[in-house]
């Protein structure tokens, strides 16, 4: 079966978002993009609330054709294309979109039939925080991969709310930049 990881960056008091939805503390770079690169090349199946899918499919589909284009982003741009794509909309329900499965109603039995599908493997929740709520609330998500920003926010979208969970570290780095990494999966025992 499939796991359900959710990816977040956030703040160390615990914000995926300022209080207007602003994410320009997010670290990022080379560094960064090179190790996340890494592993989500491993998985087959990315998962977005309405408003995340959005801006990904704003940027991905022509990101490598940009002038200047990194190698992380054409490389990234090439995976978002393959990756099957699992969207949690009501506005887009009925969406004819290549490799895309939207998921209206049922949330939490649909998303058990896609965890079912094919090999073993990931199916990485891409921030999409309002999604990460809902699949909290039905115990769907199985682990965290988590990138703490040295930056204390103060208020905005938290990550966690009203979910005492169970967590066992699987993992941690120190980045340069000094971003910690986090994963964590759900102790369900």
């Amino acid at each position: 079966m499939k796991t359900l990881i959710s990816f977040q960056h956030i703040s160390l008091d615990g914000f995926v978002a300022g209080p207007k939805g602003e994410m320009n503390w997010i670290t990022a770079n080379e560094e960064i993009f090179t190790h996340v690169g890494q592993r989500i090349h491993r998985c087959d199946s990315a998962l977005y609330g309405r408003n995340t899918f959005g801006m990904m499919e704003a940027y991905w589909p022509t990101a490598a054709e940009q002038p200047g284009a990194s190698p992380f982003t054409v490389k990234h741009a090439a995976w978002y294309k393959q990756a099957h794509k699992v969207v949690l909309s009501t506005s887009l329900a009925g969406a004819d979109l290549p490799n895309t499965t939207i998921i209206s109603n049922n949330i939490a039995e649909r998303l058990l039939e896609i965890k079912q599908q094919g090999p073993e493997g990931e199916i990485l929740l891409f921030g999409s925080p309002s999604a990460a709520h809902s699949l909290m609330q039905l115990d769907l998500i199985d682990g965290y991969w988590l990138f703490v920003n040295p930056i204390i926010l103060g208020q905005g979208l938290p990550l966690f709310i009203n979910t005492p969970t169970k967590l066992q570290l699987s993992g941690s780095r120190v980045f340069n930049s000094g971003v910690i990494e986090q994963a964590y999966l759900v102790d369900r025992s």
